[in-house]
């Protein structure tokens, strides 16, 4: 897909990740499109995987989520079930927001979100329960700097 984004493309990605909430009109007017001309490359672009739904972000701590851990996890299995089987026991806890498997001296990297560290104990006892793993550790974020940044689709 990548060679098919044209600039119209980068620019409607670039708008809608840092505002997901306009209005197709108004969206169609900032790039230079008609309603329709838009809407088929919306269509174009969520089918091709590029644009994945929308959704409003929840600021955690105002929720009363007010610890993020980042769990790092290595493991001495590397088959593909196994792999498989620890994303789905992972699947099943909902505080762990994001998982990435990665390189170098861990396997995975698990972003925990919870309620203090009566939160983190009870997601760290279902994490290492029913499954093996070799070493979980977690490191505490004491203040996020930034996240979720839009993309650069123009680099």
């Amino acid at each position: 897909m990548m060679e098919k984004l044209d600039q119209i493309d980068r620019r409607i990605l670039d708008i809608t990740q840092r505002d997901g909430s306009l209005a197709q009109r108004e969206l169609a007017d900032r790039v230079g499109l008609s309603q329709n001309a838009l809407w088929r490359r919306l269509k174009r672009l969520e089918e091709a995987g590029v644009l994945l739904g929308t959704r409003r972000r929840v600021d955690a701590g105002k929720v009363g989520l007010d610890l993020t851990v980042f769990v790092m996890v290595r493991t001495r299995t590397h088959s593909d079930e196994w792999i498989e089987a620890f994303r789905a026991h992972v699947a099943r806890i909902p505080e762990v927001a994001e998982m990435h498997r990665i390189g170098g001296d861990w396997d995975y990297m698990l972003k925990v979100v919870t309620r203090g560290m009566a939160g983190y104990d009870s997601v760290y006892k279902r994490l290492t329960t029913g499954i093996e793993l070799e070493t979980v550790t977690g490191f505490f974020s004491m203040e996020t700097m930034f996240e979720d940044r839009p993309l650069d689709v123009f680099g």
